[in-house]
């Protein structure tokens, strides 16, 4: 009802990985950029999803209104079931009314002319539910990866990829859809959809080319990253600071791709993305840590191809020593061994100390042992709070420590236990 009376401009984002810095990044770009025949000081209304709200739950409250974190804490799986139940029962009853209000009475003046929404897909079914709820004309798909997340839900990758397509699928012949070049899966639905194509990545023929890539230090501080933007012949240089890793810069050309596709140019963007980009917390962001250490911390989620990236990314930047603190990937089905097992295997020769948090993550322990690493230097736990101690009191001056896993995990709490309070 409220998209019929409103008919905003629907950007649809889903993928394995990366939904939310992407999300982000467009956000960034579109919200503040004036529109044609408006005065300079107005901007495009733009709404995001907020946080993962990318269900069948979040999305459509993204649809009705603007909500306080607080109120979706308390929907989320941060408030146990049967916690809070009269702030939860006066929470959805102001939602019902929100909703009725805003289809009944329309406010066009004040409604979004944008939506920018993640879709996520736990299960099969999940992207054909959500785009009953809205129907985007620009579809994103950021990444599937070998091992994707939420595995145990899919027969086998390539199911994850046709639940994925779907988005595509839906798209008309007006729209576009903006595919991760990178990604032999994501660039295959390009045969899959009726729109305009854009592609992006690092591939010397992606439409929206990264190229000049490099994690910044300097005097032994990790900086940020610096790259190019090509895009038809021309390019823009781009620095961000306080976030690392190829996964950002893709987050970023997403933006531009999205950018384009509204007729923006690569200077407006470049400008934009630059000066209204925030990460999302937990997301590559960098923290001082005690005794003069730095830690990057990725702790809101992981999945296999999340957790190479940072990796590689931690083995560019400068550091005495670098210490991981993996915990479990969660929802990878049958796959889960194999997954943690490979990331057991790239440790060697990227971290000098490697700290594992969960059942899961002893199997990071074991392969990174097996192939080539001192057991003195690996340290296998089972909770959280087993780990804490030991990482302060490994830490020294100049370590860089990455922190990261699922989020159920809880690797947020090593990253308060160990950073700078000053």
């Amino acid at each position: 009802m409220i998209m019929r009376v409103y008919r905003p401009e629907v950007i649809a984002i889903t993928g394995s990985v990366g939904k939310t810095s992407a999300k982000d990044a467009i956000f960034a770009v579109l919200s503040k950029k004036g529109i044609s025949g408006l005065s300079e000081k107005e901007r495009w209304r733009v709404r995001r999803s907020k946080g993962n709200f990318n269900n069948e739950i979040g999305t459509p409250l993204n649809i009705i209104g603007e909500w306080s974190d607080e109120d979706l804490k308390l929907i989320s799986l941060d408030t146990p079931a049967g916690t809070r139940r009269l702030q939860k029962a006066f929470f959805w009853a102001r939602a019902l009314l929100t909703m009725i209000a805003v289809a009944m009475v329309p406010r066009r003046k004040k409604y979004p002319q944008v939506l920018v929404l993640e879709f996520g897909a736990d299960r099969p079914g999940d992207i054909k539910y959500l785009l009953s709820l809205a129907r985007p004309k620009i579809g994103v798909v950021t990444a599937i990866g070998e091992i994707p997340s939420h595995m145990e839900q899919y027969s086998d990758v390539e199911a994850v990829a046709r639940e994925k397509a779907r988005l595509v699928e839906s798209l008309p012949v007006g729209g576009w859809a903006i595919l991760n070049h990178d990604d032999d899966l994501v660039l295959a639905m390009r045969e899959k959809t009726r729109a305009r194509i854009k592609t992006f990545g690092f591939a010397e023929t992606a439409d929206i080319r990264i190229s000049n890539f490099e994690n910044i230090s300097e005097a032994g501080r990790p900086e940020g990253i610096a790259f190019k933007i090509e895009h038809e012949g021309s390019f823009v240089p781009v620095t961000l600071k306080g976030v690392f890793g190829r996964a950002q810069a893709y987050s970023i050309a997403v933006a531009f791709a999205v950018g384009v596709a509204f007729g923006l140019n690569l200077v407006e963007i470049a400008e934009l993305v630059e000066r209204y980009y925030i990460p999302a917390k937990r997301r590559m962001n960098l923290v001082e840590g005690i005794k003069d250490s730095w830690i990057i911390d990725d702790s809101y989620n992981a999945a296999p191809l999340s957790v190479r990236e940072a990796l590689t990314t931690m083995n560019e930047l400068a550091a005495t020593r670098r210490i991981a603190v993996l915990g479990d990937m969660l929802e990878l089905g049958r796959l889960s061994v194999e997954a943690h097992e490979s990331i057991g295997k790239m440790v060697v020769g990227v971290v000098d100390e490697l700290f594992t948090v969960g059942p899961r993550g002893k199997f990071i322990a074991e392969s990174a042992i097996k192939n080539g690493m001192a057991k003195t230097n690996v340290h296998a736990v089972d909770t959280v709070g087993e780990v804490l101690l030991q990482v302060q009191d490994t830490i020294r001056k100049g370590d860089l420590v990455l922190v990261k896993a699922s989020r159920a995990m809880g690797l947020d709490q090593v990253v308060e236990e160990i950073r700078n309070m000053a």
